[in-house]
């Protein structure tokens, strides 16, 4: 199994960068997650749009979904013409985006609510969903294939779950948009690379990857924060970042 970054911005992409977007690939198969803005166009350098087997998104805001509207365009409108894409989500999270080009591409793609605590097949992934504390419905994904399990916390506040989530995985990815402490009217809903390293520690994780991090936000900080706690392989989400398990 292996992980690609395409972008690692926290709520909207700073000059240069991109937002939350992550490419998986197991046994030939791509699962896109989180198409947050800005990601598609490093997509495409790395593989065409008609290419990707399935989309995972944990929760509605932009910063995870926006591009799939370029993407859905892409396929559709390209030479390729590949098949309906499988997209997974919280019920309603894509609601909006999904209205843009409605009508043009409503046979683009087939919607699959992901539902916490329901195992879901998708290619050779097995999928598990935890509802985790944002604020809009936000899931959780771990996603076991080849012997291997990458745990994603999508945007959470702090909750006894991770644990579970990230539990014996190896690699984590974790959002960490505040290196120490989050604000106080979003602590319920966001979390910070010293929480992030702390969950990864306790659940025995083999690598943490911080994603997330606020649009001009240095790594030293947040890497730094999470190593108070954590002692394995720590890294900073960054374009191009490959993680090969």
């Amino acid at each position: 199994m292996r992980l690609t970054v395409l972008g690692g911005c926290g709520a909207w992409p700073g000059a240069g960068q991109a937002c939350s977007g992550y490419l998986v690939e197991c046994d030939g198969f791509k699962a896109l997650i989180d198409p947050g803005y800005a990601t598609v166009p490093r997509l495409l350098e790395l593989t065409g749009a008609e290419e990707i087997d399935a989309v995972l998104v944990t929760h509605g805001h932009p910063d995870h979904c926006a591009d799939l509207n370029p993407l859905l365009r892409a396929r559709s409108l390209g030479d390729a013409r590949p098949s309906a894409l499988p997209v997974y989500a919280p019920r309603g999270a894509l609601d909006a985006v999904l209205r843009l080009d409605e009508r043009m591409l409503a046979r683009s793609f087939v919607l699959h609510d992901l539902l916490p605590s329901r195992a879901l097949e998708v290619g050779p992934f097995r999928l598990d969903t935890w509802a985790l504390p944002h604020h809009v419905p936000n899931a959780g994904l771990r996603l076991s294939g080849g012997g291997k399990v990458i745990a994603y916390t999508g945007d959470t506040g702090p909750a006894d779950t991770l644990v579970d989530l990230a539990r014996d995985a190896d690699l984590l990815l974790a959002e960490a948009t505040y290196p120490e402490e989050v604000p106080e009217e979003d602590a319920p809903y966001l979390s910070t690379a010293l929480q992030a390293g702390r969950t990864a520690a306790t659940a025995g994780v083999a690598r943490l990857l911080l994603t997330h991090l606020w649009p001009g936000t240095p790594p030293e900080p947040a890497l730094a924060a999470a190593a108070k706690s954590y002692s394995g392989d720590l890294a900073v989400a960054s374009w191009g970042t490959t993680v090969c398990l």
